[in-house]
């Protein structure tokens, strides 16, 4: 059996045996926890209310220590939550909205089924 897809002895209604993507579905369960973290919320809603931030303007205002703002930022851009965009020798962070949305849309869709 091999470690990136796994197939069960059961078929789909259209006659094809089921499948799992365990790459993809580490993956999309690591961007959906990336928003189920309060400080990483936190971040968010100090985004949202800002537009756009540094991580210095978003350790201060939150009172945590840089190395933590930094790691908590890294997961936001790695589930693609936040943008990093370079101005001269700063970088500033905002929502990526269109991938919040998505991944709102696609958590309400799981939670129903």
């Amino acid at each position: 059996m091999s470690l990136q897809k796994s197939e069960f002895n059961a078929t789909a209604a259209d006659g094809s045996a089921l499948t799992i993507d365990h790459h993809n579905l580490k993956k999309a369960i690591a961007k959906l926890k990336s928003l189920h973290h309060k400080l990483r919320i936190s971040i968010l809603k100090l985004l949202d209310d800002n537009g756009k931030m540094t991580v210095t303007e978003i350790f201060v205002k939150l009172r945590i220590e840089q190395s933590v703002a930094s790691q908590q930022l890294a997961i936001l851009r790695s589930s693609k939550a936040v943008i990093a965009e370079r101005q001269g020798k700063f970088i500033f962070y905002k929502i990526n909205p269109e991938q919040i949305h998505y991944l709102n849309t696609l958590a309400q869709t799981l939670a129903s089924k």
